[in-house]
This record gives C-alpha cells, structure tokens and sequence, in this order.
C-alpha cells in the first residue's frame, strides 16, 4: 500500500460517524460535568447573589412606594388645615422624609450586616419601630376621630406592609447566607470513588499450532500484577460534613452562659452562639426567659465567707 493509499484510509476514518452509543456516551459525560459544575460553592454563591439582588430590588421598590404613599397623609396630619404655600403647609412636607430617611438609614445598614450575620443591636430595632408607629398613627389619625373604618384600612395598608418589609428583609438576606455556607459545607462530600483507571489486562491469545502437531499448545495465562491497595486522599478523610445544630442544642449553650443579672435577649444569645439566625436567636431567648421566670433565685454564697460563724451555731 503506497503513502497516498494509507493518507486517504486515515483520513476516511476520521470521518466515520458517531454510533448511537458514542453519542449516548459523550451525552453522559457533558450532564455529569454540568451537574458537578452547578452544585460547586462558587456556582452556589454566584446564582444567591444574583437571586439577592433580584430580592433588595423588589423589596426597595415596595418600601418607596409605601413611604411615598404615606407622605400625602403625613403632611396633611402635620398642616392640619393651613394655607397652601404658608409655612405651616411647607413644613409639613419636611416631617414624612425625616421619618422615613431615618428608616431607610437602617434598613440600608441592615441590607450589608445580615449578608454576613451580623446583629445591628437593639437600637437600630427601637429605630424602625418608632419610625413605624409614628408613621402609622400620623396615617390613620383622622380616619379613627372620624370612626372611618374604611380609612382605617386603606391607610393602615401601606405602613404595615413597609414594616413587614424592613423585618422580613434580614431574616430572607440571613437564610441567603446559609444557602452559600451551607453549599461550601456539602461540596465534595458523599461522592463515590472513581474506578481505578488502570485497564484489565488482556486475556492471552491461544499460540498458533505447530504444523506438525496432531493438538495445540496449552494456553498458559500470564500471572495479574498485584496492585498495591487504593488509598483514600487524606484531604477527603478530613474533610466531615458539619452536623446542623437544633434549637435544644443553642439552648443548652445559652442556658450554660446565662447567670444571675444578665438580660436574656435575642442580640445576648446570638453574642453567645455566633452561628445561630436572627429566627432561632429569638425562640432560644423566650425558652430561655421561660425557664428564668420559673426558677428560684438563689444568691451565690462567696468561697472565702463560712455560711455559719462558731458564734452563730453556739
């Protein structure tokens, strides 16, 4: 067979096409590739942060228009019947923004803490009440001097839903938080071991017969080479999936650092289990406070007083 004989054989058989197996085979490998793509942490993190920002800017459109709608109302409440363009109707287009900037302040701050778990305090708490309770009241004033029950609702409504909004956002940005940890915890674990990329050695051919011989040869086998035992990667045997705490077990946390004079709050107990939600923090502290409320003070005894002098027993 000349050169240009054995170039035209090659580059037919290049050319040959692709079985219904080998399509199934290459289909196999490009979906375990995905799959193994999509559930890596940085994949994981990637598509919560996109699904964060979908959530900040639906939740900020709705707070805008609640604040806005409620401005009308407040600067009614404030003019209470002034001239138009007076001073007294002029400033009380300034009390609503004041409110509401002093809102928007916290929320905005709550918007970075709780991405990385991280209380605000009482305060900021204290804050976005008072901005609520003022703003709703300045709403629904003249509606309940006026037995309107209709009214009541209708400004009732948008104050409500705002505030419903700015302690709802934490909460939903502080789960986000554990989806991604939760992700980076899980990666590459309880997967299989992969086969042993060493091939199967072949089977030996049958030797020919001589011409002379009436039988043919026996087959000898070759002896399998003795492979050492695979050996796990000591990076996965320390690799553990992290056990998820329940609420007993952060209750038994903070009932082992609570003591006599300390304030049981949802901000103390996170202090005392710094892995714990904003959610769970406050269930462990009313469990908590429960228990407090039912047991006996009893006041510490110092370690260098007797409780009993020699002249009191005599």
């Amino acid at each position: 067979m000349t050169s240009t004989e054995l170039a035209t054989t090659s580059t037919d058989a290049r050319h040959v096409p692709l079985t219904q197996a080998d399509k199934l085979a290459q289909d196999a490998a490009t979906a375990a590739q995905v799959r193994r793509l999509s559930n890596h942490p940085d994949v994981v993190a990637l598509r919560v942060e996109k699904v964060r920002t979908q959530i900040d800017a639906v939740i900020w459109l709705g707070i805008a228009l609640g604040l806005a709608f409620t401005m009308v109302n407040v600067q009614s409440f404030a003019a209470a019947g002034a001239a138009t363009w007076s001073a007294g109707w002029v400033a009380g287009w300034l009390l609503d923004p004041m409110v509401s900037l002093v809102l928007v302040a916290v929320l905005r701050a709550e918007q970075v803490t709780a991405r990385y778990q991280v209380s605000t305090g009482m305060w900021a708490h204290r804050t976005k009440w008072f901005a609520f309770l003022a703003t709703y009241v300045m709403n629904t004033w003249k509606s309940w001097t006026h037995f309107d029950v209709a009214g009541v609702v209708l400004h009732s409504v948008p104050p409500v839903l705002v505030f419903l909004a700015a302690e709802t956002a934490p909460v939903l940005r502080d789960k986000l938080t554990e989806a991604v940890k939760a992700a980076a915890g899980t990666a590459f674990t309880g997967q299989a071991d992969t086969a042993d990329d060493h091939p199967a050695t072949p089977a030996a051919e049958s030797a020919p017969a001589a011409p002379g011989d009436t039988e043919a040869a026996p087959v000898v086998e070759p002896p399998a080479p003795a492979r050492p035992p695979r050996r796990r990667p000591a990076a996965r045997k320390a690799t553990a999936k992290p056990v998820r705490k329940l609420r007993t077990d952060y209750l038994a946390e903070a009932r082992a650092a609570w003591g006599p004079g300390v304030e049981i709050t949802p901000a103390w107990v996170r202090s005392v289990c710094p892995d714990i939600s904003r959610g769970t923090s406050k269930n462990v502290a009313d469990d908590l406070t429960a228990e407090t409320a039912t047991r006996p003070a009893v006041a510490p005894v110092p370690a260098d007083q007797p409780a009993t002098t020699e002249r009191e027993a005599a």
